[in-house]
């Protein structure tokens, strides 16, 4: 019984630093090895062509397929697999079921879904903030190739040919993204740093900037960072990690279908743009965020319910 006590109360930063490593393999490698085998039906060519353009994918369509793959097996190991297997190993099976110790109910999930959809206004303004950032001489260009190359890449994929490329692409961008981030992030992370700091606060923030950061987009950094946040209370209040996956799947799912039905001409939104909404939509919008967020809260206070915090025996839900 001693190692396994001396195992549960490991450092929790230590735990940080393995699982985000953790993470980088089996996004970086693992996940996209094995995708790469999973895909290689999917490509009309030798494998070997189908490496030579995955390394310049625009202009070749006929990788958006293997692409997407690749991308959801990177997330499936690297943000969901993998990080469950460490955390058993480095916790206990205990605190992976804390994840959904919390209730849940129809009410919230609506008002979780309202939530991110009037919160899309409020961030519209730190968007626009955030592109207009001017970085030191030597580090604002590298910076700005990286966005564009990586803006060209999102373009690409999400230029949907059928029906059947938006629904990978919902699966992909938004299932995957909504369940491993969340784990990892919120599941995980946010809970680790509030073992070492005990401050709810600093644990929630801390963790959405290192969410934010591990995208590489510097140029989105503060909003994608205070969506993190957003997510992070979602959890803390309810106690159930769901509610955060369950945001987290409609904000991205939200953006995939709203780009396609702008695609086709059914809607005149274009949500990747990175103008903000007009003053009037903006105030509405934070009116609305600012009171169903504390409806959720109300809900399950008067419950009694949520607001647990992982005590040392990390067995508790946050």
């Amino acid at each position: 019984m001693e190692p396994e006590i001396a195992r549960r109360q490991s450092s929790p930063l230590t735990t940080i630093l393995l699982m985000l490593v953790a993470v980088l393999l089996g996004f970086q490698i693992v996940g996209p090895l094995i995708g790469y085998f999973i895909a290689l039906p999917f490509y009309p060519g030798s494998g070997t062509e189908m490496i030579k353009d995955l390394k310049n994918p625009i202009g070749h369509p006929e990788v958006k397929v293997p692409l997407f793959i690749m991308q959801g097996c990177a997330t499936f190991f690297g943000l969901i697999l993998i990080p469950v297997i460490l955390i058993h190993i480095l916790r206990s099976r205990a605190y992976a079921v804390g994840f959904f110790n919390g209730a849940i109910f129809p009410q919230t999930a609506l008002i979780t879904v309202a939530l991110v959809f009037v919160f899309t206004g409020v961030n519209s303004i730190f968007i626009e903030w955030n592109q207009n950032i001017k970085f030191p001489d030597g580090i604002e260009q590298p910076l700005k190739d990286l966005e564009e190359m990586l803006r060209k890449q999102t373009e690409f994929l999400t230029k949907f040919d059928s029906i059947g490329q938006l629904i990978l692409a919902v699966v992909v961008v938004s299932i995957l993204p909504g369940i491993g981030e969340e784990l990892v992030f919120r599941g995980i992370i946010q809970r680790e740093f509030y073992r070492a700091t005990r401050n709810i606060h600093v644990s929630i923030w801390v963790s959405a900037a290192i969410f934010s950061a591990i995208h590489i987009q510097f140029y989105g950094f503060v909003p994608r960072m205070l969506l993190g946040a957003l997510f992070g209370y979602l959890y803390y209040w309810s106690g159930s990690l769901t509610m955060s996956m369950l945001a987290h799947l409609f904000n991205n799912g939200m953006m995939v279908v709203a780009l396609y039905f702008y695609q086709q001409g059914a809607l005149d939104i274009d949500v990747e743009s990175t103008e903000a909404a007009p003053w009037p939509i903006v105030a509405i919008s934070t009116a609305a965020t600012g009171l169903l967020g504390f409806l959720f809260w109300k809900f399950y206070r008067e419950r009694g319910l949520g607001q647990a915090r992982p005590e040392d025996d990390a067995t508790t839900s946050l």
